[in-house]
């Protein structure tokens, strides 16, 4: 699978983490920066990820910055876009599983190496149960046409 990545400066270092991990699961990694740790703006960087996963040229990304929170609130202005901020294995699962996340948003500062391997691997292999939980991502669909 394709996946594009992006970071501000806060997420960088962990960003690059998490293009190794995922390469060593066998993806291609699209890196849209940032590709230093000068001080960047987060949405620049969070909207090409997000723009490239609305539009149907991806099917999931991953932001990272430092809290995760900027990534995520500006991932989710896109009509077609689920991110998900997620700080541990369970919570990245559930929000592929019953939310059908399409962007993984990571907390860079706050994540150990192995709590970043974790919780990627955990978020890819998860899989969308579909049932009465597609039932309510329809119903967010609905919420970002208005």
């Amino acid at each position: 699978m394709i996946i594009p990545i992006a970071s501000d400066h806060a997420g960088y270092e962990a960003k690059e983490k998490v293009k190794a991990i995922l390469e060593k699961a066998g993806h291609t990694v699209v890196d849209f920066g940032t590709h230093e740790e000068s001080s960047v703006d987060y949405p620049d960087f969070a909207i090409l990820v997000a723009e490239s996963v609305n539009n149907g040229e991806h099917t999931s990304g991953v932001l990272v910055c430092g809290s995760g929170q900027g990534m995520c609130i500006s991932a989710n202005k896109f009509n077609n876009v689920r991110a998900a901020l997620a700080w541990n294995k369970e919570i990245a699962e559930l929000s592929k599983q019953h939310n059908n996340s399409n962007v993984l948003c990571l907390p860079g500062r706050f994540l150990s190496d192995a709590e970043l391997e974790e919780i990627v691997n955990g978020w890819l292999s998860a899989e969308f149960e579909g049932g009465r939980h597609d039932r309510r991502v329809q119903k967010i669909n609905t919420i970002t046409q208005k």
